[in-house]
């Protein structure tokens, strides 16, 4: 890649979305995981331009999207409670059971945006006197630089620096939406960044036993139509594999520092989906070793426990099971200022991208 208007490139979209016309013969539908894939398919009109018996399916790839209520609250606690509490902004209008992480600031509580919790060990350092803690949301993009935090801090002896852990981990969640009895998926457009940090060597199991095709894809228009060009060819010879349209970038190892980094401060363990539940092995957890800088246990805010707003079909939403415009609250009680749910509020939630560029949506 010379030029990343090479990927924006109208004629060489065109002309993929043209063999995707004449290669499709069947009715398919595939989930792109990654929210910023959503936002790329709706902002470009490439929902539009596919032909009719090619849907695609909304993932659940927004970690933004996926934190549960009860982590919001627990944050949300931490700064009432006079903690200086980091977070990445993309959070702080996503609302809790009560209200959000900005409300919270403006009622007294000491709230940092951030670009890098790296930012969040500084605020420490030079707060010796007060608790500080980087609220760490996230796949395993994120994964790397949340984990360094952590290591520097222990460098430093910071003992008043700690992280409140939201990591998911998308090969579970794909397993667990190919495991739902109402799941109708064909493939898979598998998320470039992730895999830029992960590799994709997770995802073959999963082609094999559920004989599904899995691209990995990036971002751009070029990206996406061949991603769903190269799932769809597969559908139509009736094989499933593992491919990578975003050779540019990702490659199957994977990056080894940044594994290396993660695999030293975290582990696999359960973690709770927003509107989805309780998923097996899904996320990162601090290891034994880093137990002193989990800011649950540190103040004890495991406890805080609160139910999914009845209204917000978040769930279905994250699962591919509806659309958001099928949502009897979308655009009316449910809106990017007044949001009852996450995918509405997020920069990448498929709420937010229907809402904002609705213009382009023709299909059901």
């Amino acid at each position: 890649m010379k030029y990343l208007t090479e990927y924006r490139n109208l004629e060489a979209t065109k002309s993929y979305l043209e063999l995707i016309h004449k290669a499709a013969t069947k009715p398919w539908k595939i989930m792109e995981i990654c929210g910023g894939q959503t936002h790329g398919l709706v902002r470009n009109g490439i929902l539009d331009l596919l032909p009719e018996n090619v849907q695609m399916i909304h993932g659940p790839g927004c970690p933004v999207c996926v934190t549960p209520l009860n982590l919001i609250d627990k944050a949300i606690e931490l700064l009432e409670n006079g903690v200086i509490v980091c977070s990445f902004g993309d959070m702080i209008r996503v609302p809790g059971s009560k209200k959000s992480l900005l409300e919270a600031k403006s009622n007294g509580g000491d709230l940092r945006i951030l670009y890098s919790p790296i930012e969040a060990v500084k605020i420490a350092r030079n707060n010796p006197d007060k608790e500080v803690v980087f609220f760490a949301v996230g796949f395993e993009t994120t994964a790397p630089a949340n984990a360094l935090s952590v290591l520097h801090a222990q460098k430093e002896g910071l003992k008043n620096y700690s992280i409140l852990v939201s990591h998911v981990l998308v090969p579970p969640a794909m397993e667990a939406i190919l495991d739902d009895k109402f799941c109708n998926i064909n493939a898979f457009l598998g998320a470039g960044h992730v895999c830029a940090i992960m590799g994709y060597k997770e995802y073959y199991p999963l082609a094999k036993k559920y004989k599904i095709p899995i691209v990995i894809t990036g971002f751009e228009p070029l990206d996406l139509v061949q991603g769903i060009y190269m799932a769809v060819m597969q559908l139509e010879k009736g094989v499933y594999e593992v491919e990578n349209q975003y050779s540019r970038v990702v490659k199957e190892e994977g990056n080894l520092a940044a594994l290396k980094v993660i695999n030293k401060v975290f582990e696999v363990g359960s973690r709770e989906w927003r509107g989805i539940g309780e998923i097996p092995n899904s996320g990162y957890v601090l290891t034994k070793e880093f137990k002193e800088f989990d800011a649950e246990t540190k103040f004890g805010i495991s406890h805080i426990k609160v139910p999914e707003n009845p209204n917000c079909i978040a769930g279905d939403i994250l699962k591919g099971i509806k659309k958001p415009h099928q949502c009897n609250q979308f655009g009316k009680a449910c809106t990017p200022s007044n949001p009852l749910g996450a995918p509405m509020v997020s920069s990448e939630g498929a709420c937010a991208a229907y809402y904002h560029f609705s213009s382009n949506l023709i299909k059901d």
